[in-house]
């Protein structure tokens, strides 16, 4: 986390997606699941936003749903969308879920970890991720993506010992997974909470927020890399996550910087928050929007990191993304 509030880095969420060329070509040698279990593979299309768009940090290549998948659920991953054909459906279900080991089942990622590392050598830093408790189960309850999640909040909503027990192995999972990604070089981590916007404050109070908060909480460490959450049409949770412990609080485009500075304090560092859709404008009202952006940024101490309010679209012009990262460099003031 930056102390200086007008040292704002940039990355996009979502950095290795198919408005890249470099990415599709490589994507299309292999099916997506087989991408994120292939390090050497992981690692190229980590590395291509830093080398085509400069941006300041490197996320990690791979899905948030790995860690389901670890724990012994089936996953189907591809370009229909993410699926676990076999949801969840309620306590008996727990049976065939355990706490996976980082080393064993998920060591793919660390050892695309350890070769980005390698191949960074230092120029920027690796940001490593992992989606939030509530939206794993949620994903694993509803087998699918949902619009209303009706069959997740059906089933926590009414049990909470279900509730409690999927959450807190789930959470116990995360925890060691973002604690091997830091052991195996990760120098950031974000948290996703995807689906957090589709909780009531009262709920995310008791599905969401605290275990959350346990899994940044239980992370050691040693060289204080920042951690950051985030999560979609989270306006009126915002204070909320805030309170879990990490260092910098991502914001959607729907709330601005300063109104998240209000509600949070100077607990956290923001980042954010610039609307994806910016992208497509003309670049004389892309260059307002991203003025726009450094400007609240620039208010917003304790510090502010640029980034988008949500993923790049998959059809964005990559010279706009190219412009955006410049226009960001160009409105730094010197140091």
């Amino acid at each position: 986390m930056k102390e200086e509030p007008d040292c704002t880095p940039v990355w996009f969420m979502r950095q290795a997606g198919r408005y890249l060329p470099e990415y599709r070509a490589v994507r299309a040698k292999v099916p997506f699941l087989t991408l994120c279990k292939t390090p050497v593979l992981a690692a190229e299309v980590t590395l291509q936003p830093v080398d085509i768009l400069r941006v300041d940090a490197a996320i990690l290549f791979s899905d948030i749903l790995v860690v389901p998948e670890a724990m012994g659920m089936h996953l189907v991953l591809d370009d229909a969308g993410p699926q676990f054909p076999q949801p969840l459906r309620g306590p008996e279900d727990l049976k065939d879920l355990h706490v996976p080991d980082p080393e064993q089942e998920l060591r793919y990622v660390l050892e695309a970890i350890r070769l980005v590392r390698k191949e960074l050598a230092g120029k920027v830093p690796l940001i490593g991720f992992c989606g939030a408790p509530w939206t794993l189960a949620a994903y694993m309850i509803e087998g699918r993506t949902s619009r209303g999640f009706e069959r997740a909040k059906a089933a926590l909503f009414g049990d909470e010992k279900f509730a409690d027990a999927l959450l807190s192995r789930i959470s116990a999972a995360l925890s060691l997974y973002l604690q091997a990604q830091l052991d195996s070089g990760a120098e950031a981590l974000q948290i996703f909470d995807s689906w957090a916007g589709a909780l009531s404050p009262a709920d995310y109070a008791r599905l969401g927020a605290p275990y959350l908060a346990r899994v940044v909480q239980s992370l050691r460490r040693a060289r204080k890399q920042p951690v950051i959450v985030f999560g979609v049409e989270t306006g009126e949770l915002l204070d909320q996550l805030a309170a879990t412990g990490a260092d910098v609080l991502g914001v959607d485009w729907r709330v601005p910087l300063d109104e998240a500075r209000r509600r949070v304090g100077s607990r956290v560092a923001l980042q954010g928050n610039l609307d994806p859709a910016s992208l497509f404008l003309t670049d004389a009202e892309l260059e307002k929007r991203v003025m726009r952006v450094l400007e609240e940024g620039r208010r917003a101490v304790p510090g502010h990191i640029f980034n988008l309010g949500h993923g790049i679209l998959p059809s964005t012009p990559v010279e706009s993304a190219k412009l955006a990262v410049e226009l960001v460099h160009r409105g730094l003031p010197a140091h």
